[in-house]
């Protein structure tokens, strides 16, 4: 396994990680995902650790604190060999303290996960979600407060407006704060408006991306074709309104260019996806999920191995979309261009 540096920080993570979101799953989304119990969980954080992938990702909203639980009780005896990310910020209920990044939410929702993960620290916590009720003050000023505490090593965000991401930066520099670290975002061959402007914000400023779905909300697993509707059994039928959207053109062009490659390589239409990513700038860390072990070794079977050029190319040519204003020009005209050449 390759191990990264997250952003600017000292923390090494390796090229791959877990998310366990289908850990303990219930209700019509997560449940959806997947529903390992302590025994099936303790036996793919196995295979995790046996392969390097130490960095095991997880959320408080996550069948209301349920995965950080099972994985607490699939970790035990062993935290000194994994690294935790967990994320906070979503609504756990409908009371007033029960969501946001206030002060006592954040305090209080990380003396929560830590209780249910079982250790007295987290490697990295992300605020899930941009809270516009909370000031960016109050939000470093307590991430700051729980990392002095030793509660928190490093800290990140998920799902965040660039802006609000560089005030965040701007706030802790000018009290002498930790910055963040860590921006968890949607980035996918059939998903890639990260590259617009959250990559370079990346690049400047020491921001590591952990990459979640990957497989573009399970439509990039290879079940799915021009001629291969979604099949039954899968969970885009009850999760798919949940998913970031895509056209079906652009999936079934990126579709076919993954197929093509991998059959040149030999390797899985998933294998192939991830093993894009890891190539792009920023990239720390990509998430892999799975429900069973066959597909968590599946997946394991992107690293170790690169895409050549000519493989990148087709690739990049395929899931290729033209930005929205204010990328556009630089995308269409020659002079825009020469002004700001892109990271890819």
């Amino acid at each position: 396994m390759d191990y990264r540096q997250l952003g600017s920080s000292g923390l090494r993570v390796p090229a791959l990680s877990f998310g366990t979101a289908t850990f303990g799953g219930t209700g019509p989304l997560f449940g959806a995902w997947g529903r390992s119990d302590e025994t099936e969980a303790r036996r793919l954080v196995d295979v995790c650790l046996e392969a390097g992938v130490t960095m095991f990702d997880t959320a408080d909203v996550y069948s209301n604190g349920a995965s950080e639980a099972v994985l607490g009780a699939a970790i035990k005896g062993r935290r000194d060999a994994v690294l935790i990310s967990t994320k906070t910020g979503l609504p756990m209920g409908d009371g007033p303290q029960d969501w946001g990044a206030s002060r006592a939410r954040l305090i209080g929702a990380v003396e929560a996960s830590l209780r249910r993960l079982g250790t007295d620290h987290v490697d990295l916590l992300q605020l899930h979600a941009f809270d516009a009720f909370t000031p960016a003050e109050e939000v470093m000023g307590t991430l700051d407060t729980l990392i002095v505490a030793g509660k928190v090593r490093y800290a990140g965000v998920s799902n965040y407006p660039g802006w609000q991401l560089m005030k965040a930066q701007g706030i802790a520099d000018r009290n002498g704060w930790p910055r963040l670290v860590a921006h968890q975002v949607y980035y996918s061959l059939i998903g890639r408006a990260y590259e617009a402007d959250l990559m370079p914000l990346g690049a400047d400023q020491g921001v590591g991306a952990l990459v979640w779905s990957p497989l573009g909300w399970g439509r990039l697993t290879g079940r799915i074709g021009r001629d291969r509707p979604i099949p039954a059994g899968s969970r885009l039928h009850d999760t798919e309104q949940f998913a970031p959207p895509v056209e079906a053109e652009q999936l079934y062009r990126v579709i076919d260019a993954l197929e093509a490659v991998a059959a040149e390589t030999r390797k899985s239409v998933p294998q192939v996806a991830i093993n894009w990513l890891l190539r792009r700038p920023t990239v720390a860390s990509v998430i892999i999920g799975a429900r069973n072990e066959a597909q968590l070794r599946d997946n394991l079977g992107a690293v170790g191995w690169a895409l050549s050029p000519e493989q990148v190319a087709v690739l990049d040519a395929a899931s290729a979309i033209l930005p929205p204003y204010p990328h556009t020009p630089y995308h269409q005209q020659e002079g825009f261009a020469r002004l700001n050449p892109p990271l890819v």
